[in-house]
């Protein structure tokens, strides 16, 4: 198994984190990481991603040219990286920010509300997580029980309170996922 993920958003939408969130949860599994972050200067709003490489075998580069999987946030950044996913890849679009690119019929591309998911579950900043879980219902990188597990590690102590929110979040992207 070996799996190239870039995440993108902008900054203050939790791509570090869902980026960080995968690769405990690989760790946990027992699988080989590469997480690279990539972000402007701007604290908040900027672009931000990150590639997220996973393997059962040794990863000979950080550097993903043309990744399996996009997971895009906003309609800026799948602008960007849809033309780097590789054919048969997979594009992840959170549909309340983006419409789905015209030209990649050659990718399975999957949109969903991600903001009104995660609204419902009960905080929009959930956002991330709602299409966390849907990539892991969908491209199966490691189970979503490993990405639960690794939220406390990952999620800073001030925060845990929001396990909740974050887990439920998960678990409706997952089942965007599967449905």
């Amino acid at each position: 198994m070996h799996q190239e993920v870039v995440m993108a958003g902008a900054g203050g939408d939790g791509i570090m984190m869902i980026g960080q969130l995968l690769a405990h949860a690989a760790v946990l599994e027992g699988k080989n990481i590469v997480w690279f972050p990539s972000y402007g200067p701007e604290s908040r709003g900027g672009p931000a991603d990150c590639t997220v490489i996973l393997s059962t075998d040794e990863i000979g580069s950080p550097i993903a040219s043309t990744p399996d999987v996009l997971i895009a946030l906003n309609q800026m950044q799948l602008d960007k990286h849809a033309p780097t996913v590789r054919r048969e890849g997979l594009i992840l679009l959170n549909c309340s920010l983006a419409v789905p690119p015209k030209d990649r019929d050659d990718c399975r591309v999957i949109s969903i509300p991600a903001s009104e998911i995660a609204e419902k579950a009960g905080a929009v900043k959930a956002t991330n997580m709602v299409m966390l879980g849907c990539y892991a219902a969908v491209a199966k990188p490691v189970t979503l029980e490993s990405i639960i597990k690794a939220l406390p590690e990952v999620l800073p102590a001030h925060r845990h309170n929001l396990l909740p929110v974050n887990e439920l979040a998960l678990q409706r992207g997952a089942e965007m996922g599967v449905g």
